[in-house]
């Protein structure tokens, strides 16, 4: 195995380990969109590291399949959805989580199969994105709003990291990418995504934590 081969191969795995530990976290909170969600990322990259070490075509097909369903609707919307427990207060029902997931998955394959989605695509991933990256500017505000400085930056720094991955994937080629061992699109890309839902879970806590205070505090 190869330097370039091998940092890439860490890389699907720093994912996978962030994927699954912080998804059962947010399972254990009862947020099923978040949790869920984080289960999928591990499972696409678990797929990815498959695929870098044996070449494997159907591996390969999950993790694009995967890889598709949370550009297109499992980050932007999903977990803007999921993060809404602690900005807005609001927690869907179980029955409306597990129809988010299959409404989802089913437009996930018009997605990648419908030949009329061939040119946009790449286009749709961006807005889809950059309405992510507005929602999380606000996550941010809220943050600082209470005074959590911290996780306020990781959360900007997760935006700004995240909002250039979307940007430059589909449009933009890193020059050396085919041969350069760290500074590749998909070193950066998963380990972007890797900060980004432990930054989801430490500034859903702060809030969470908050809340959950501010319940316990008698009516005056």
């Amino acid at each position: 195995m190869d330097a370039r081969t091998l940092v890439l191969c860490l890389a699907c795995f720093l994912l996978v380990l962030s994927g699954v530990v912080y998804g059962f976290k947010f399972l254990k909170k009862r947020n099923y969109l978040l949790g869920v969600e984080c289960l999928v990322i591990a499972f696409s990259a678990s797929n990815a590291l498959i695929f870098f070490l044996t070449n494997s075509g159907i591996a390969y097909e999950i993790s694009h399949f995967l890889d598709a369903f949370s550009r297109g609707f499992g980050v932007p919307i999903i977990s803007i959805i999921g993060l809404m427990a602690v900005t807005h207060g609001y927690k869907p029902s179980k029955s409306k989580d597990f129809l988010m997931f299959v409404v989802a998955f089913a437009a996930t394959f018009v997605l990648i199969l419908a030949s009329f989605m061939v040119k946009p695509l790449p286009y749709f991933y961006v807005a889809m994105w950059s309405i992510f990256s507005v929602y999380l500017l606000y996550f941010a505000s809220r943050l600082v709003g209470v005074g959590a400085y911290l996780q306020a930056l990781g959360i900007f720094i997760a935006m700004l990291a995240g909002q250039a991955i979307a940007s430059i994937y589909d449009f933009y080629k890193i020059p050396g990418d085919e041969t350069n061992v760290v500074l590749n699109f998909y070193v950066l890309a998963l380990s972007t995504w890797a900060f980004m839902l432990s930054q989801f879970y430490y500034g859903y806590g702060v809030l969470e934590r908050l809340k959950s205070s501010s319940a316990l505090l008698p009516a005056r």
